[in-house]
């Protein structure tokens, strides 16, 4: 039978019986307890049939957009930006009449919102109040060394602290994002509200201060009946969670008013567990200036954008008709297995009002970013395969997500690397459904992708530390780690991660 027959064949088998179980191909996961909820969940916003086949749950919408509010640097200085984060229990009122339990930075979800400056020394102290479960702080896509990555070997146990430090370099000014990274509980955590934004600004920017700077940042949310957020259903560990509402800031559809010719640069961030945003601005046109790690060399017209989980890129968007300006979704196909495949397309994200009066006069863009200089002629390539398996045992069903035929081990490393070399990676996708890529301690550039036998080039030269690899897809990409130590490399579906797609290259000196 074709893999992609064996696979839903399996899993409706799986979903017909009373002891569907998802058996972790991890250390410490092969005692978790069934999953709820085995039938899935079908669409999603869109008023579609939500988990458990009920209803989703009405947000409010329309409200005016709210910034995410600062994280205040205790430091009293420049150059130093000291804080504090704690991860605790927390609630929230999605909809007027119930409360839900969530986690939070803070006390909030997203998290407060970190800005600093190239050259800054960051001193962050964590409080993990979870309960009893260890956490960490990874900071997503930022150059810190491997002893503050927040990595799965480096937990921090239920009621305890840790103090997070390092230096921002010079040039690393972008658009980063602060996550849990810990073994086996990271998808549970950063889907219950465990998440926030960290910008580092350039010290002189070339993009105009009249365009202001807003963060958007992409979460989805699954609510019962009873308000409560529910576990993952098998569909979930299979595709990765998807929720049935998208949220802007923790808010459903909100709305920002603005001037007739005013620019605006925006920050988005897919920080969801699992969903692919395939975004357009109706009646605005908008121009890509930065992805994952900074601006690019110059401004990039766009009509559309894909965002894969953990993505981030900076817009400068027109909005020079007067009317509404809607951030939507298009339909993508990012392959799915078993029921409840959502309906993303036609979702509406933020709703702009551009009123009639007209802004003040805003400057140019300059038509030169910064420069971006390509990396060096590798000397060492390496290749990596992704694949999916699913069986039947006598205890239920056995599924992974693996690289190279193998579901991670935190004991094994998989890859030995020498710090300062150029590297070219090939990523391939043989599994049934897209997975987006992320490597730990660094940034990478694209070279180029081939699905189908056409090779194809990226539309222009930038730094990421997260790319989507398309189902039948090859990508190939150029990096080069400067700071010893083990890092993780792994899909960013959290739930592939946690089911083995993952692994662990060790930086050497």
């Amino acid at each position: 039978m074709h893999r992609r027959g064996f696979l839903v064949a399996g899993l409706a088998t799986a979903l017909a019986g009373s002891r569907a179980l998802a058996q972790m191909k991890m250390d410490g996961m092969s005692d978790m307890d069934s999953m709820p909820g085995m039938g899935g969940h079908a669409g999603h916003d869109m008023g579609a049939m939500g988990a458990m086949g009920q209803s989703p749950t009405a947000l409010p919408q329309g409200e005016a957009l709210r910034e995410l509010p600062p994280l205040a640097n205790e430091a009293g200085r420049s150059g130093l930006f000291r804080a504090r984060l704690t991860a605790e229990p927390a609630t929230a009122r999605f909809v007027a009449d119930r409360e839900t339990p969530i986690l939070a930075y803070n006390g909030m979800s997203p998290g407060p919102l970190i800005e600093a400056y190239e050259g800054d020394r960051v001193e962050i102290t964590f409080a993990n109040r979870i309960g009893d479960e260890p956490s960490t702080i990874h900071w997503h896509g930022m150059p810190v060394p491997a002893d503050q990555d927040g990595n799965p070997m480096d937990p921090v146990a239920a009621g305890a602290d840790r103090a997070y430090a390092f230096e921002l370099p010079e040039g690393s000014a972008g658009s980063y994002w602060y996550h849990p990274h810990p073994h086996g509980r990271t998808a549970e955590q950063v889907y219950r509200g465990l998440a926030g934004a960290f910008v580092v600004k350039a010290k002189a920017d070339p993009v105009p201060a009249a365009y202001g700077d807003t963060v958007l940042m992409f979460t989805d949310l699954r609510l019962a009946a009873d308000g409560s957020m529910p576990d993952n259903t098998m569909t979930d560990l299979m595709n990765g969670r998807v929720g049935d509402h998208v949220l802007v800031n923790g808010q459903k559809n909100p709305k920002l008013t603005v001037a007739m010719g005013a620019r605006r640069r925006l920050r988005l961030y897919n920080a969801t567990n699992a969903r692919f945003l395939r975004l357009a601005f109706g009646n605005a046109a908008m121009t890509v200036i930065g992805s994952d790690g900074g601006l690019l060399e110059k401004p990039v017209a766009a009509d559309e954008i894909l965002l894969s989980p953990a993505e981030r890129i900076e817009l400068v968007v027109a909005f020079d008709k007067p009317g509404t300006a809607s951030l939507t979704t298009l339909a993508y196909d990012r392959g799915w297995m078993g029921p409840g495949r959502p309906e993303d397309a036609g979702l509406t994200l933020l709703t702009v009002e551009v009123s009639d009066a007209p802004a003040e006069a805003m400057p140019p863009l300059p038509e030169r970013l910064r420069p971006i200089a390509p990396l060096a002629a590798p000397t060492v390539s390496r290749r990596l395969v992704f694949t999916e398996t699913m069986a039947m045992n006598a205890t239920g069903m056995e599924m992974g997500f693996l690289i190279n035929g193998k579901a991670f081990d935190m004991g094994r490393v998989d890859i030995v690397a020498k710090a300062g070399e150029t590297e070219l990676w090939e990523i391939v996708n043989q599994a049934d459904m897209d997975h987006p890529f992320h490597l730990h301690g660094t940034q990478f550039q694209v070279v180029e992708r081939e699905r189908g036998g056409k090779v194809s080039k990226p539309p222009y030269l930038a730094w990421k530390d997260t790319v989507n690899v398309a189902r039948g897809e090859t990508v190939r990409l150029i990096t080069r780690q400067e700071r010893p130590g083990p890092r993780m490399y792994h899909c960013h579906i959290l739930e592939h991660e946690q089911l083995g797609m993952m692994g662990i290259v060790d930086v050497q000196a």
